[in-house]
């Protein structure tokens, strides 16, 4: 029987040990971890939707909904519940299992999580797994999302936290983490993980990735984001980030947070083919599927449909996914009573 030690305590130093590692090495090491938890050619599809675009009154340097920034994007308010159920069959015609909805709030009021519970109720009904990213929680939000079948909260810390302050002045990490501990606390999956290439160093990168791995628990979901540059965006501008860098940042999520599945998420539409078939290789288990990350391009489902064939992938609902990672955490020794429920969250 093999041993698996689930870590919430990684140091710097530790992390950047496993960034250094020559990169085929790096990638074997990611790969075992992944295809002992995980079953390697199985890829969870979601679907992103802005259900309220544009309008954020936060300065997120990254972020094209942000009202100080003149991106081009309009302000549109919350959809009807009808209409994004128009656009949750059409995901789940497509493949998708998960329905991921998103607002550009600084974070709802009692008003508006009292609409986005009818939405959750509305989706959760067809079937599908719904998440939700509507920013900073207000007291018993959570609970109130956790009742209407919310299944995952998304709540990214975004970049490391000596680097916060370079990209984001509305609000602080503590925020984040806030948020955070009451989605944990009303027993909803968390969806956590933050944006590389904004001009941060790899030690920072290596930070973002200790601060997750460190958190009380690990993220269910893990998405890591590759900077989408966006005209009147003080990041427009941002150095472009190696892709092999990119492939090293999805290897150590993997090794650091074993149970976690790991997201491609935004930035796709830039990766070649080559790139993505490394980022699968090394621990990526879940990709969004559809043409818009809420207001950012996502390649084209054929594009992703001729691509899992290629790679001999397929796309699973995420139950089944979910199974798989219960069974092959039950075959492994957890050393402690927290790594074990680590590895029971994470699937």
């Amino acid at each position: 029987m093999s041993e698996t030690i689930i870590r919430h305590h990684w140091s710097g130093d530790e992390i950047a040990a496993l960034f250094a590692l020559p990169f085929n090495q790096l990638l074997h090491r990611a790969h075992e971890v992944h295809r002992t938890h995980h079953d390697e050619n199985a890829v969870q599809v979601s679907t992103l939707l802005s259900i309220k675009t544009g309008g954020c009154p936060e300065d997120c340097a990254y972020c094209p909904q942000a009202a100080r920034y003149d991106t081009g994007v309009q302000a549109h308010k919350l959809m009807s519940v009808d209409a994004v159920l128009v656009r949750a069959k059409a995901a789940r015609e497509a493949g998708a299992s998960r329905f991921c909805m998103g607002a550009a709030w600084r974070g709802p009021k009692d008003r508006d999580i009292a609409r986005v519970v009818e939405i959750v109720r509305a989706v959760k009904s067809l079937g599908l797994e719904t998440c939700a990213t509507l920013g900073l929680l207000g007291e018993g939000h959570a609970q109130k999302l956790k009742d209407a079948g919310l299944d995952y909260y998304n709540h990214n810390i975004d970049t490391a936290p000596d680097f916060y302050g370079e990209v984001i002045h509305t609000r602080d990490f503590q925020d984040r983490l806030n948020t955070l501990k009451q989605v944990r606390e009303a027993g909803l999956k968390t969806c956590c993980g933050g944006i590389v290439g904004m001009g941060e160093t790899r030690a920072q990168r290596a930070g973002l990735l200790q601060a997750l791995a460190n958190l009380p628990a690990h993220p269910h979901s893990v998405p890591i984001n590759h900077l989408v540059a966006v005209a009147g965006t003080p990041l427009a501008d941002a150095e472009k980030l190696d892709p092999f860098e990119f492939v090293r940042t999805i290897a150590v999520a993997r090794i650091l947070m074993p149970c976690s599945v790991v997201r491609l998420s935004a930035g796709r539409q830039k990766m070649d083919d080559a790139v993505q078939a490394l980022c699968f290789y090394a621990g990526a288990g879940s990709i969004f599927y559809g043409e818009k990350l809420l207001t950012t391009d996502n390649p084209q489902m054929e594009r992703d449909q001729a691509l899992f064939q290629r790679l001999d992938l397929y796309p699973v609902e995420s139950k089944s996914m979910e199974e798989t990672v219960i069974v092959r955490a039950d075959s492994m020794m957890m050393t402690d009573r927290c790594a074990h429920e680590s590895c029971e969250e994470a699937a």
